[in-house]
């Protein structure tokens, strides 16, 4: 599958704006990466196709490498002390590992190093010296993260606070090269109340400003005018990434043990069964179409398209399912790469269905009943405390779906609970006192949990009222939705959302979509990739939850594409890793 959205911009910029923009005719040359660079490069480009652009080796320029003084090097490294000194080392002695250095920065380079490498002997021997403004990972083609799990500790550990500037004006410059990588030049909103949203909306206002200084056409084109940047705290809602999900992405990633996209899992192969890896992404076309559908919905769609599959190749199917996938592939070899397709999503649908129904059906009830103030009739949740006990007494839960069960509970509450009820409670699910401080630690994000706190005037926000019909165990919709849709419509609070500088106004009258301004180099592109329309870019602090970035899709589908909205964070949460962010704050 093509990439598009996000990941397509991104890919475009590295082969056209780096690779292609040195390559010469008959000769190699070596791209010399850092750790974030790599990861930005596997998650948008081919090997194959930086490989036809004159590139004989990708290394990764911490590490030892062979010296290869005949060719040029291309390093794409990201503007840090550890990456400019290897690129330094590279040119110290009289043998020098290359022919000629081409440097591309991810982002701004200091001062300070900028000086160090004028100061050494790779200035005699670099041809190029450019930024890239890519300082952040097209996770998915409307996701973005800027790759750094630490950053929940950074934002609200009340230990850090002289780190907190740096890390904000790194964070500023890491989005602001997102907006200039999508042409936008947003309005920048924030929510009202958490000191860092409106700090860290300023710094990026100043960021976004410099940008425009150098790159005039930034944001330029009919409707781009009523792009905005939202910038919100992961207090805003602490309830959407501790929710059992139930669509396909955020239920396995939740419930399976997925490490960097790459999900293993036992296949039933012909004659013996081995171990199988697959990664997760928008390579896999049938990853896709499933990853936000309802679980019940997901087995039946396999099921369905593989016979689909199976008809127009003139395969017999009865009970299409996994036994006959095997005998399938014995009769028809060709198609290994299809069929192991499917048996693979029936596989990672199977296991979720496995989990759940052995341990979750009961436990998602009362999680949304909690969540929801109400149970799958609309009647309103008279004690909460009764359907809470059970899960916490019962030994078969384990610690971190007990300690999401109370998190929901004190949400419920409104208003806290107090601090003898919120020990008894702990008691009761035999919680370790380790594992108590993500309860209390939820109060650096603003959260109201004991009742009277230092949170006491913190509310969580109203939500809409939702009338379409959902599955019962999946009432819950996040509260980020509701932001996106309100701002798209224009009917976000202007108090509670204020404004970085005031917005330009907005002609509502479509125009013409006039593509002149990009010259003629997207001629061959298809037209989602270069957006005429506005975005809405939305920034959460401390990571975002699989259900928040299904929203952004949703919100879009449901605009029929006039807006995009693009969701991102520092990292993408599970809610495992978000009780372990929690757990670790000092």
């Amino acid at each position: 599958m093509a990439p598009s959205g996000l990941k397509a911009v991104v890919g475009d910029k590295i082969l056209n704006g780096v690779i292609k923009s040195v390559k010469k005719e008959g000769e190699w040359k070596v791209l010399i990466v850092d750790h974030m660079t790599m990861r930005i490069l596997s998650s948008c480009c081919k090997m194959s196709d930086i490989l036809a652009e004159g590139v004989t080796i990708v290394e990764d320029i911490n590490k030892r490498r062979e010296p290869i003084s005949s060719l040029e090097a291309i390093y794409l490294i990201t503007p840090v002390e550890m990456s400019v000194h290897a690129l330094i080392n590279d040119f110290k002695d009289a043998a020098f590992t290359y022919k000629a250095a081409h440097i591309f920065f991810t982002d701004t380079c200091p001062d300070g190093l900028f000086a160090e490498i004028g100061k050494s002997r790779v200035a005699k021997f670099a041809k190029t010296l450019k930024e890239i403004n890519v300082a952040f990972l097209p996770y998915e083609s409307q996701v973005f993260s800027l790759d750094d799990p630490t950053s929940l500790s950074s934002f609200y550990s009340s230990e850090k606070s002289n780190d907190r500037n740096k890390m904000m004006e790194n964070v500023a410059e890491q989005i602001a090269t997102l907006c200039d990588t999508l042409n936008e030049y947003p309005a920048i909103r924030y929510r009202k109340g958490p000191e860092e949203n409106a700090k860290l909306a300023d710094e990026i206002y100043q960021r976004l400003n410099a940008h425009k200084a150098d790159n005039p056409k930034m944001g330029e084109g009919p409707d781009k005018a009523r792009s905005q940047l939202l910038i919100v705290d992961r207090g805003f809602d602490p309830i959407s990434p501790v929710l059992h999900e139930l669509t396909f992405q955020a239920m396995a990633y939740d419930l399976l043990d997925i490490k960097q996209d790459i999900y293993t899992y036992q296949s039933t192969g012909i004659g013996n069964s081995k171990a199988r890896e697959v990664l997760l992404d928008e390579d896999d076309e049938l990853w896709v179409q499933l990853r936000h559908m309802h679980i019940a919905d997901v087995t039946k769609k396999v099921t369905e398209l593989l016979r689909t599959f199976c008809e127009s190749k003139r395969m017999c199917t009865d009970n299409a399912n996994i036994k006959d996938l095997s005998q399938m592939l014995k009769k028809m070899p060709q198609y290994q790469k299809e069929l192991s397709m499917y048996s693979t999503h029936l596989h990672l649908a199977e296991a979720c269905m496995i989990k759940f129904k052995t341990s979750f059906d009961k436990l998602c009830e009362v999680e949304q009943d909690l969540a929801m103030g109400e149970n799958a009739e609309g009647e309103p949740l008279k004690d909460a405390m009764k359907s809470i006990v059970p899960v916490l007494l019962n030994s078969e839960i384990g610690a971190y779906d007990k300690i999401r069960i109370i998190l929901l509970y004190i949400f419920h509450k409104k208003k806290g609970i107090g601090e003898e009820n919120l020990t008894k409670l702990i008691q009761h699910a035999n919680i370790t006192q380790e594992n108590s401080k993500i309860i209390n630690n939820m109060q650096n994000l603003g959260c109201n949990i004991i009742a009277g706190g230092r949170n006491a005037n913190n509310m969580l926000p109203e939500r809409k009222e939702r009338t379409e019909s959902t599955y019962q165990l999946s009432r819950w919709t996040p509260i980020i939705k509701d932001v996106m849709e309100n701002a798209i419509e224009d009917k976000l609070d202007r108090k509670q959302w204020p404004f970085i500088s005031n917005p330009a106004p907005i002609n509502t009258t479509q125009t013409a979509v006039s593509s002149a301004r990009f010259g003629n180099w997207h001629k061959n592109k298809s037209p989602t990739e270069y957006r005429s329309g506005p975005r809405l870019i939305v920034f959460m602090i401390g990571g975002v939850s699989h259900s928040e970035m299904r929203s952004a899709y949703e919100v879009t589908r449901s605009t029929d594409g006039k807006w995009e909205v693009v969701i991102g964070s520092s990292h993408i949460l599970t809610p495992t890793t978000f009780l372990d962010d929690l757990k670790g704050l000092e």
